[in-house]
């Protein structure tokens, strides 16, 4: 029985689970590339390593070694992989850090003093970063592990005291090896805890697209790691003046198989479908056209349609200005298929005369009908629409025989949209909303691939900014003060401490 009750549990939570509008998968292919930025970060971290002086007392030999700064870090062998469930799994092996420190002995009344180069060989580092959601429904690094080691030591001492220095080096290079042990795993922490989460604070979550619309890229769930990375986002458009509206989604969930490019990206017709919903309830798809802003050729063809109509009027309304108003009466829908993406639109179309300070005069209203192919492209990190128009007809909504007498006004209707108010149209969505990527990654030879109900886009990833750059500019303000996110917790520190 209480098998049976936690399935009926398991089978209504996925029943009322929210679909995914966007999914984004980074498989394992760029993994070198985001090895390769992250080590040069890490590099540079390294060196900036704070290690406390190491002073004290061997017999009548007091020694003090200060200043020690690492200076390079040679890797030989690193491995960057996800690693199941939720983590991204960096492995160094036989690395080697160069130091440089500054020596003090005192012997009796005799003293030395001077800097010093030395190496930490063999070194290991091995670090898991967590992901997962946050309250917000951003990606963030939640833990991380770390496990570092130095094998061994090498300074060579000169000097005055070369043969004492030579006699108390184990010691000293000893004592040198376990407080490097201790200062790299705090590093790691603090680069995962803090500054690449202020990386990821970059991605957009719930932002505005334009004055008018929002966009939603909120994660539903943790990140599942596995061979790729796999995210799935909300992927919903909303109207900035309604921020707690939503649209069902009903649309079939993207799918990711491939892992031939670095990332992918799909899209479900809820997506588009949101964007043009969002717009219709924001009250931006409607054009009115009076006087001038009507083509000369339109304006005669329509007066002459109805003139019938124009000379019952008087004499004041006659020559008075044209207005074309067209309103999408219902939210436009999206369909994709292999063949390609496709937009069904649905508009009246009012003709009217406008006499100054006077109510308008209505000539005419019909029902226009369109469909428009749409051609997707990531430009950047921007997913660009071009659009085009396929299809049109307009009819009336009284008789069929006044549909019968609008077949004249269908091609020059037509040519107007196509001239007058596609490119407005393309204007906007060529300008594209952007991917929930972290600033300074940008996406490079994408390639869309349709399919029944969503599109998926390939592409490799680019840094336009260095790593460093882009954290830099977002680091927090306190994080090199900050205490609590910057050290490891108390169990990795002692286990690194006594490695």
């Amino acid at each position: 029985m209480a098998l049976f009750r936690a399935l009926f549990l398991a089978l209504l939570a996925g029943a009322h689970a929210e679909l995914p509008g966007c999914k984004i998968r980074v498989t394992s292919k760029a993994l070198e590339l985001v090895k390769q930025e992250g080590l040069r970060f890490l590099e540079q971290e390294l060196e900036n390593i704070t290690i406390p002086d190491l002073r004290g007392r061997e017999g009548h030999f007091y020694y003090n070694i200060s200043e020690v700064k690492v200076t390079e870090l040679q890797l030989t062998s690193s491995e960057l992989h996800f690693q199941p469930e939720q983590e991204l799994t960096l492995q160094i092996t036989n690395a080697s850090l160069g130091l440089r420190f500054r020596r003090q002995l005192l012997y009796w009344f005799f003293y030395d003093g001077g800097y010093i180069n030395a190496s930490a060989e063999g070194v290991s580092i091995r670090t898991a970063l967590e992901l997962s959601r946050d309250a917000t429904g951003r990606m963030k690094v939640s833990n991380v592990s770390c496990q570092a080691s130095v094998s061994r030591m090498h300074a060579a001492f000169g000097g005055t005291f070369k043969k004492v220095y030579d006699f108390l080096s184990t010691f000293i290079t000893s004592g040198m090896r376990f407080l490097l042990n201790q200062q790299i795993c705090p590093v790691l922490y603090h680069s995962g805890m803090v500054l690449l989460n202020s990386l990821l604070d970059t991605v957009p979550v719930r932002s505005p697209v334009d004055e008018l619309v929002g966009i939603d890229y909120s994660l539903l769930k943790d990140p599942v790691a596995s061979s790729n990375l796999d995210m799935d986002f909300r992927g919903a458009f909303f109207p900035l003046a309604e921020g707690n509206w939503s649209l069902p989604n009903r649309a079939v969930e993207p799918q990711l198989q491939e892992e031939e490019r670095m990332v992918y990206v799909a899209f479900s017709e809820f997506f588009f479908d949101s964007a043009m919903e969002s717009y219709f309830r924001a009250g931006a798809l409607q054009l009115s056209l009076v006087g001038d802003e009507v083509p000369h050729d339109l304006d005669m063809l329509l007066r002459a349609s109805y003139f019938g109509s124009i000379v019952l009027l008087s004499p004041a309304v006659i020559d008075s200005p044209l207005k074309l108003e067209l309103r999408v009466t219902a939210p436009p829908r999206c369909t994709i298929k292999p063949s390609g993406t496709t937009i069904s639109v649905t508009a009246s179309v009012t003709i009217a005369m406008v006499p100054p300070s006077q109510p308008e005069v209505q000539l005419s209203s019909m029902i226009m009908d369109a469909r428009l192919s749409a051609k997707m492209a990531l430009r950047g990190k921007a997913l660009r629409t071009q659009l085009d128009l396929r299809r049109f007809r307009i009819y009336s909504n009284q008789s069929a025989l006044e549909s019968l007498a609008l077949i004249p006004l269908q091609a020059p209707l037509k040519a107007m949209l196509q001239i007058g108010v596609m490119p407005m149209l393309n204007e906007r969505t060529w300008r594209g909303v952007q991917i929930p990527l972290p600033e300074g990654i940008n996406f490079v030879r994408e390639e869309v691939t349709n399919h029944a109900g969503f599109l998926t886009i390939g592409a490799d990833l680019h840094f336009a900014k260095g790593l460093r750059e882009v954290i830099e500019k977002n680091r927090p303000a306190n994080a090199r003060d900050a205490q609590a996110p910057s050290a490891p917790p108390a169990s990795t520190a002692a286990s690194t401490a006594a490695v």
